[in-house]
């Protein structure tokens, strides 16, 4: 359940993180390295500098710069298709297409079958999509004898988050680098623990096929070839405080990292491996972008989250104490004797009443807690239900008080 929420939830997020890196900032262009081809291919991202409804496919290979032209590019418009050839550029163009019709976009280089996700065509601006062809030369390479070695994590390396309900969705999106000529076995084996608490780890789309995590344990099988090896992994930590702490050593060195953080609220991003950040905007949304430095082998990278939203545990505990409350007064009910005539259903309408009230109760204090009752209706609304269980409790009292005449229980 987690791998497809995870993989959606990327996949959506991941394209305001396209844009914060792609954004028009000079600063941004100059710190924020550009992703691997091969990790950017078929992931369309939103623009505004193309007109409603058209779409872009740049086909390359090795590089972003590397355009490929003359290929043949098919878009699969809902059961209908349109082919067009790469400009000189390696780019084409397709216009004027329906809004909200599914789209998914094809093309064969040398024999290799690339492909977009699905995606819905826009209703206004544009889509740009990117097809990355792999690179022969770095094919051939891999087919060298390994070697004994190091690897590092390039600077392409990305550390995203965001803020959820009492939780932190975290994505690792690491790029192994090997930057010999034949494949490495890296002397250190390339294996690492996730941090404590860490639930729903999986492998996305994208991640090599060499690495893998098993619970909290990921690692990554050699030999490693040449270039950058896609390491691409997404868990969730509890957070249901205002600060948020990660602290993830890795195996070996970081050479440059970037850090997104979706900013809910007054969020600041402190950590002193940082050197620089700074606010930008996507699509409505305000993202915290920074970049850090060189992390030797074996030393954590802290990050730490201030001023996060985040709900006061007090009423949810007073819920599960109210709760925990109805279930001891039905125990306490279900092991009374049986009684008999008016007064056993005059009992059972009086325990009926009195549940439901404590049932209700239970659900004002967690629709409180949850923000979806303002401080005013909670507090009448509370007061009316409290005075109504005082009536109950007092005529379930009166119920099994003792007879003075007799000195037996009413109820016996």
């Amino acid at each position: 359940m987690f791998l497809k929420t995870a993989t959606q939830r990327l996949s959506a997020f991941g394209l305001c993180v396209l844009g914060v890196l792609c954004g028009q900032s000079a600063l941004v262009r100059a710190q924020f390295q550009m992703p691997d081809p091969k990790q950017m291919s078929g992931i369309p991202r939103p623009v505004t500098d193309l007109p409603d409804g058209s779409i872009t496919v740049l086909i390359v290979r090795g590089s972003v710069t590397n355009g490929l032209p003359g290929q043949t590019v098919t878009l699969h418009i809902g059961s209908k298709t349109q082919a067009a050839t790469t400009d000189d550029a390696g780019r084409v163009q397709f216009d004027h297409l329906p809004a909200g019709e599914t789209l998914k976009a094809e093309a064969t280089v040398d024999g290799e079958h690339l492909e977009t996700q699905e995606f819905p065509a826009p209703a206004q601006g544009g889509i740009r999509v990117l097809l990355a062809a792999t690179d022969k030369s770095k094919a051939a390479a891999a087919s060298a004898p390994a070697v004994s070695g190091q690897v590092s994590f390039s600077n392409q390396t990305r550390f995203v988050m965001e803020p959820g309900d009492e939780t932190m969705a975290v994505y690792y999106l690491l790029a192994l680098q090997n930057n010999q000529s034949a494949p490495v076995n890296p002397t250190t084996p390339v294996a690492f623990d996730l941090p404590k608490g860490a639930v729903g780890a999986t492998m996305l789309q994208g991640s090599s096929p060499l690495a893998s995590v098993k619970g909290t344990k990921v690692r990554v099988n050699g030999p490693v070839p040449p270039g950058t090896t896609a390491v691409q992994l997404a868990f969730e930590l509890p957070s249901d405080a205002a600060t948020f702490e990660l602290e993830q050593p890795l195996p070996a060195a970081l050479d440059q990292f970037t850090v997104i953080v979706k900013k809910v609220a007054d969020t600041h991003l402190t950590s002193p491996l940082i050197v620089q950040q700074q606010d930008l905007t996507q699509q409505d949304e305000v993202y915290i972008a920074a970049v850090g430095g060189t992390v030797p082998a074996g030393q954590p990278l802290s990050l730490t989250l201030t001023d996060l939203p985040h709900h006061s545990a007090a009423p949810r505990m007073l819920a599960l104490a109210l709760a925990f409350g109805i279930v001891l007064v039905g125990a306490w009910v279900g092991t009374r004797p049986p009684e008999q005539g008016e007064a056993v259903a005059e009992r059972r309408r009086l325990a009926d009443r009195r549940d439901k009230l404590m049932k209700e109760l239970v659900r004002v204090e967690r629709d409180r807690a949850n923000g979806r009752i303002d401080d005013a209706r909670y507090a009448a609304r509370r007061e009316e239900l409290v005075s109504a269980l005082e009536l109950v409790y007092g005529a379930l009292d009166e119920s099994a008080a003792p007879d003075p005449a007799t000195g037996a229980s009413a109820a016996a």
